[in-house]
């Protein structure tokens, strides 16, 4: 009788977070088909608001310099991030925690104290603010998550595995490539996930290290908000959505397929 529940308490307690979790995102779904602008009363089904969005060039251009920014700077931080996590899990001693404790600083600290950092140097170095100051900004940001998906998939390696291959005749830069990359892959697309994640829901840093003629989704959102959310908005998030779900579930397919065949292997 107590394990019936314990078992109950554990089922409700569970959806009750998932149900704070989504019924945001279910909401903003449904009323992105409002044929009102209020999201306070439904007054019919309709698809205006995303053959509106669409026509919205203020909001194409700010989803286009969103997306970019986060590609470029996700795919940079990683190979950044890849590499230093590497070289810091082969390092020993005081220098090694250093190095962790430095990493970790710009994760612990408030992102405005990190986005007015950065303005600071960029008008200390006299770059002209837009596109680059940005992006430099997001690879900035976005580099100690990476290292921090990276560093458990190293500790996981066998010990002495680049001394194993080097003793089979492999060079420093072939056991890198050949040996270490393809055993931490999954860390690598995690830290790439991460960075892409970070970098396309960031605000704050966006907002200090932006320049004219360079905005995006969050900044445009900010600016709407003194008025009133648009309800293209609405409709935007739900594809944003429905793209990362589709994204999610392929992958995850992907991940099954692939452990159904090693498991047919190791059958065999």
């Amino acid at each position: 009788m107590v394990n019936k529940f314990v078992d109950f308490f554990k089922k409700f307690y569970l959806a009750i977070i998932f149900i704070f979790l989504y019924a945001p995102i279910v909401t903003l779904i449904v009323f992105s088909f409002n044929e009102s602008k209020s999201m306070a009363r439904w007054t019919g089904f309709t698809l205006d608001w995303y053959k509106s969005l669409f026509q919205n060039d203020t909001l194409l251009e700010a989803l286009y310099y969103t997306v970019l920014i986060a590609i470029v700077a996700s795919i940079i931080a990683t190979i950044i991030g890849t590499i230093s996590a590497i070289g810091i899990y082969y390092m020993r001693g005081k220098r090694k925690s250093l190095l962790l404790n430095v990493n970790n600083l710009p994760i612990l600290n408030p992102d405005i104290v990190t986005g007015i950092a950065l303005m600071s140097l960029f008008i200390f170095l006299k770059f002209n603010f837009g596109f680059n100051t940005m992006l430099i900004a997001h690879i900035v940001f976005d580099i100690p998550y990476v290292i921090l998906c990276v560093l458990p998939k190293l500790s996981q390696l066998p010990d002495n595995t680049i001394e194993a291959a080097m003793d089979l005749g492999a060079t420093h830069f072939y056991a890198l490539r050949k040996v270490i990359i393809p055993q931490i892959k999954p860390g690598i697309v995690a830290g790439l996930l991460m960075a892409f994640t970070m970098s396309i829901d960031d605000f704050v840093i966006s907002f200090f290290t932006t320049g004219p003629g360079v905005t995006n989704l969050s900044i445009e959102i900010y600016s709407m908000a003194r008025k009133g959310i648009n309800p293209q908005i609405n409709a935007l998030s739900t594809l944003m959505f429905a793209t990362v779900l589709t994204l999610l579930l392929i992958v995850n397919k992907k991940t099954n397929s692939r452990g159904d065949s090693n498991e047919k292997i190791k059958g065999y």
